[in-house]
């Protein structure tokens, strides 16, 4: 069975291009740590690739994010 991809009615705001829900991984460096998240849902432009996020969805990505460089930071102490 063909899997029928998501796509939200509004259009990129960059340009116009179709949004369509993804799966997506983001890397963050801070002071010579990088980190990798994935799994993160989100609305991707297949135009431009812009990234969009439900409301409070980039908080809870920053806030996973400032965790690990805490336990990070605290590990290399």
């Amino acid at each position: 069975m063909k899997q029928q991809k998501e796509l939200m009615e509004q259009p990129c705001s960059e340009c116009g291009g179709t949004l369509e829900k993804k799966s997506i991984t983001q890397e963050f460096e801070r002071e010579g740590i990088k980190i990798k998240l994935s799994g993160i849902k989100a609305w991707v432009c297949s135009g431009c690739g812009e990234t969009y996020f439900q409301p409070g969805g980039a908080d809870k990505v920053a806030k996973a994010a400032n965790c690990l460089f805490e336990l990070a930071l605290r590990k290399t102490t």
